[in-house]
């Protein structure tokens, strides 16, 4: 890949949160047959590394996605069963910029021409440090503890709590559109 094209890309991902979505499911399950869910928690405490506002963020748009789908929270015996997972990693990613620069010069020996004389290039490498963030959401069933439906997203975060409030739900909608059940 060249040069410009890489940071055109790079500043199109990382400006307009970069969002990489993964989804799994059961085909031998009847999805419209599920009414109610229960949120059963976040899986091994995961949920430590997000503040209360983001955690509210998360919830607040699977129970609106899943409503848009016919189905409604209950507290407990809910027809499925949600838990989450999250992990973030440090990552660096550089990139490169490499400018040439030429003169005009004597080609051939016939005389000045208008080739090129003399070139010089110059690479310029930067790296950037960003946090990555992986959502994991699990269904099962409740009655037979089967895992039904897995959706994952990947994206950048967002180190503004502003723009988290906007990417969040965002990145959630992306997610769901790969669940069996459209809105």
């Amino acid at each position: 890949m060249r040069p410009k094209v890489f940071l055109i890309a790079f500043f199109v991902f990382t400006k307009f949160g970069f969002a990489q979505v993964k989804s799994d499911y059961d085909k031998n399950v009847d999805f419209t047959q599920y009414k109610t869910y229960t949120f059963a928690g976040w899986q091994e405490d995961s949920d430590k590394i997000l503040n209360d506002f983001d955690k509210k963020r998360i919830k607040e748009a699977l129970k609106s996605e899943f409503a848009s789908r016919g189905l409604s929270p209950v507290q407990s015996n809910g027809d499925a069963t949600i838990t989450l997972f999250i992990v973030v990693n440090q990552k660096t990613s550089t990139t490169a910029y490499t400018s040439f620069n030429g003169t005009y010069g004597y080609r051939g020996r016939w005389g000045w021409g208008t080739g090129p004389g003399m070139v010089t290039a110059n690479t310029t490498y930067s790296e950037n440090d960003y946090l990555e963030g992986t959502l994991v959401v699990d269904m099962y069933d409740s009655a037979g503890k089967n895992l039904i439906w897995q959706g994952i997203i990947t994206a950048i975060v967002q180190t503004k709590p502003e723009k988290r409030e906007k990417s969040i739900p965002k990145n959630i909608k992306k997610l769901m559109k790969k669940y069996p059940v459209k809105p």
